[in-house]
């Protein structure tokens, strides 16, 4: 199992220094952007890639379709989270091209860290670092990227939730790279860290907030909820506070990309769902820092219901999204 001693502090405080943000707007930080009392990112403007696929999508089908180019303009104009793994050959570059491209624009880059060993533990997005020490240096070039620049960090979608599948050796393994991980991101100021806490239908909060608080969730903004998942809104609000009850009061963060319509028991690109609400800090819950779309709608879950392998982009299932979309 992998502890962070005294030992190993002194590489985790280089992987802090290392990084020399330069020009950008390095400068902003959560507490420059977020109102007094209020959540840390309140006042924030998340960054929007003109790149992205569902931009590229929207520009394609300006001339051939224009009606389907309009619906594919929803998830366009919407800001998401990008995700980073071992399918980076430099996640410190890409990370940093994200964040600098942000603050070129004023904005603030959502960032999904998933290279955890046994990632997904053999399905669909199976994966990740290839041992512990693998997964400790990628966490520090990851953390590296990010600088001093203001980043919201989504760390390890389903890590927790998902971890049943190990030993018990594997997991406190897992666990103390969580904590490794939070320690790290904790040395760069301007990033939000969120553990991820799967969802409302997965653990129950008390085996929730077990994990999160063994994990050192003390030492993050809080946790996510809902990643790549299509439960309700208002579900995933009441989990998050049944949680939130047992460590403290943290915060947490929901992601309602896909939410629109809800659940209907499936979680691999299920039909039939929608877009739900657009990223914002303006909750109506004390607890919620914050509606994101963390998934990027149109990416696939995996090769189920007809799909790609996960994480292709899907324009047809993007499109579905959007035309059932309440917005």
């Amino acid at each position: 199992m992998i502890v962070l001693c005294s030992a190993i502090m002194p590489a985790i405080a280089t992987a802090g220094a290392r990084r020399t943000p330069g020009a950008r707007l390095s400068a902003l930080t959560p507490g420059d952007l977020a109102p007094s009392g209020s959540s840390p990112l309140a006042g924030m403007t998340w960054y929007v890639d003109p790149n992205s696929e569902a931009a590229v999508q929207e520009a394609a089908w300006q001339t051939s379709d224009p009606a389907d180019a309009a619906e594919m303009g929803k998830i366009a104009a919407q800001p998401t989270a990008e995700w980073f793994g071992d399918w980076d050959a430099d996640v410190t570059a890409a990370v940093s091209a994200r964040v600098d491209a942000a603050a070129a624009t004023g904005s603030v880059a959502e960032l999904v860290a998933y290279d955890i060993p046994e990632r997904d533990c053999g399905g669909y997005s199976s994966g990740g670092a290839t041992s512990d020490a693998a997964y400790q240096a990628w966490i520090r070039d990851f953390a590296t990227g990010i600088g001093s620049a203001a980043a919201v960090v989504v760390l390890e979608p389903d890590a927790l939730a998902g971890m049943g599948c190990l030993s018990a050796s594997g997991q406190a393994a897992r666990l103390s790279l969580l904590r490794y991980a939070v320690a790290v991101l904790g040395l760069h100021a301007g990033a939000l860290v969120y553990i991820d806490a799967g969802n409302s239908a997965w653990q129950r909060a008390a085996v929730m907030a077990r994990r999160l608080r063994l994990a050192d969730v003390g030492r993050a903004q809080g946790f996510s909820l809902n990643v790549s998942n299509f439960n309700a809104t208002s579900d995933e609000v009441a989990y998050g506070e049944s949680i939130s009850a047992r460590i403290g009061g943290k915060h947490f963060v929901i992601d309602t990309s896909r939410n629109g319509n809800g659940s209907d028991g499936q979680w691999c690109n299920p039909p039939g769902r929608a877009l739900g609400t657009p990223p914002t800090a303006a909750t109506g819950y004390p607890l919620v820092d914050a509606f994101l779309w963390i998934k990027i709608p149109g990416e696939s879950d995996g090769t189920c219901q007809g799909g790609p392998p996960a994480g292709t982009w899907w324009p047809a299932y993007a499109l579905g999204l959007a035309r059932n979309a309440a917005f």
